[in-house]
């Protein structure tokens, strides 16, 4: 055994032992979340994109694609978006209260900095994991037209990033057993889902409705899919995008980072 020295371990060093413990859960129990995260956005898309979108026509509201390849993109980053989501509500909530391995873990020289870390790492591998799983199956469905399925992937795990450090904030500053979090996917990421541009352009809602999507990271996420697979988002509004769910993710680390401390050390 190694003599213990006391010492912080390195930042990158302490958030990686949380990937691994995470990793070695999931090798035992990745079934148990199957369903959630790659089975259920590849009904949805072959219940719209397949069944219903069989009788859309292609045309200006769908890009002049079909109604498959307008929505492929936007259900992966939705289904990216309630992954972080839900891995950042209970699960945390769970190191806090319930099984309590953050306390566990902040009684080594892991700090609760990089307990977050850690905790955003693996959300980003799991984001990123089954994006790839959710694409390679929709090709088989004929759901890409081109090579940018390569960044949808990428800009869904960026999305649910952004949706995961608000809610890992929101985990850290919850002290009951967490009954907002229903709250939470009813009234947010819910309506997220139906009035963000996933399965139709904002442009047809009414103007209030359309300012609410545009305060949804979602918005951006499908904005910047789509600029990837089926064009008609500008550079400008690219790079934009890209700021909005960046500035989102940055505030909700900072939020979360704070409150973990709070929580584990103060």
């Amino acid at each position: 055994m190694t003599a213990a020295t006391g010492r912080a371990v390195g930042a990158w060093q302490g958030a990686w032992l949380l990937v691994e413990a995470y990793w070695t859960w999931y090798q035992r129990y990745w079934t148990a979340t199957l369903f959630s995260t790659m089975v259920y956005p590849l009904l949805f898309l072959l219940t719209m994109g397949v069944g219903v979108g069989s009788q859309v026509q292609a045309g200006p509201a769908t890009g002049g694609v079909s109604y498959l390849h307008y929505i492929a993109p936007t259900v992966l980053v939705a289904g990216s978006m309630q992954q972080g989501v839900a891995d950042s509500g209970y699960r945390v909530l769970s190191g806090f209260k319930m099984q309590r391995d953050y306390v566990a873990v902040t009684a080594t020289p892991v700090t609760p900095g990089q307990i977050l870390g850690g905790h955003i790492l693996w959300n980003s591998i799991l984001l990123t994991l089954t994006g790839a799983v959710y694409a390679t199956v929709a090709a088989l469905f004929g759901a890409w037209s081109n090579p940018g399925v390569v960044v949808v992937v990428l800009v869904g795990t960026l999305t649910g990033l952004a949706c995961a450090t608000p809610t890992a904030a929101l985990a850290a500053k919850t002290f009951d057993e967490g009954g907002r979090f229903a709250l939470l996917f009813r009234f947010l990421v819910l309506p997220m889902t139906l009035l963000a541009g996933t399965f139709f352009p904002i442009g047809s809602l009414p103007l209030v409705l359309r300012w609410l999507a545009w305060v949804f990271p979602l918005w951006h996420g499908n904005q910047l899919a789509h600029a990837a697979t089926i064009g008609g988002v500008g550079g400008w509004a690219v790079t934009g995008h890209l700021a909005y769910l960046c500035a989102v993710f940055a505030l909700g680390w900072v939020a979360a980072h704070r409150f973990f401390y709070q929580r584990l050390v103060y």
